[in-house]
């Protein structure tokens, strides 16, 4: 089965490819992996902002993750490169959270269980969850990945 009828079939549309808000390219392919750039979550064209632990609840917090590899799914797609994932080899998970705040796993199984969904044994994949004191754009969480490609 394809991705995109993966997709269909769970009832997800990917949001359009967020433009990037520095001086970066969104995906870079070296060496038969995508090394996709930290994508921050947007919910309905919003960007959820705030800190974990203060203002953002564990429940917004994992969506925003969820939100964040939404995100990486419509670069890879924009790339060309979605229905050529062989394998979703490691997330990167970046929780805009407070001091005390030490359920950073937790939020970021939001983008981890997305991959798995979607991609089945081949979306698991090594993963780091940190804290950190603030985020670009004050996003509440930002989420990057590296994903190896078939060689087709």
């Amino acid at each position: 089965m394809s991705i995109e009828a993966r997709l269909a079939e769970l009832g997800i549309t990917l949001p359009e490819a967020a433009a990037p808000v520095a001086s970066y390219v969104p995906v870079v392919v070296a060496n038969g992996m995508a090394h996709v750039s930290g994508q921050l979550p947007f919910v309905e064209g919003a960007l959820v902002t705030g800190r974990l632990g203060e203002d953002v609840s564990l429940e917004d917090g994992t969506a925003a993750a969820r939100a964040c590899g939404m995100m990486i799914l419509a670069q890879l797609k924009a790339a060309g490169l979605l229905e050529k994932v062989e394998r979703v080899v490691k997330l990167g998970a970046f929780v805009n959270s407070t001091g005390d705040f030490t359920d950073q796993p937790k939020v970021a199984n939001g983008a981890s269980e997305l991959m798995f969904e979607v991609f089945g044994e081949a979306g698991r994949h090594a993963r780091s969850a940190v804290g950190v004191p603030v985020l670009p754009l004050a996003a509440a969480v930002e989420v990057d990945a590296i994903i190896a490609l078939r060689a087709d």
